[in-house]
């Protein structure tokens, strides 16, 4: 009748992957959201949208740059860079002084 009773952890451990909550997105998730955060960077809302890649990709990569890092976190890292290194020249030229004030 008492089979088992205090042992069953010791047959079937928690894995290790699974040892957070998983309330939240996964990375591969992450990487897509990012990945198009950062080509919808490219068209409008740079300035937002390209840190908000950088976020996602660096989130989907584990916050690591060893190891594997999955394509379209990568992608998304890379071009929200961008994204937002061209959305902030935009914003310097377009606020430097007499640029279409006289």
């Amino acid at each position: 009748m008492m089979a088992g009773f205090g042992h069953g952890t010791r047959r079937h451990p928690r894995s290790r992957g699974r040892t957070w909550s998983r309330t939240g997105p996964d990375r591969a998730t992450l990487g897509i959201i990012g990945l198009v955060c950062a080509v919808a960077g490219f068209f409008t809302l740079g300035i937002v949208l390209g840190p908000a890649a950088i976020v996602c990709g660096w989130l989907a990569m584990g916050r690591s740059w060893t190891g594997s890092r999955p394509i379209p976190a990568l992608v998304a890292v890379v071009l929200g860079a961008i994204d937002t290194l061209l959305a902030i020249i935009w914003l310097a030229g377009t606020a430097s002084p007499g640029n279409g004030l006289f």
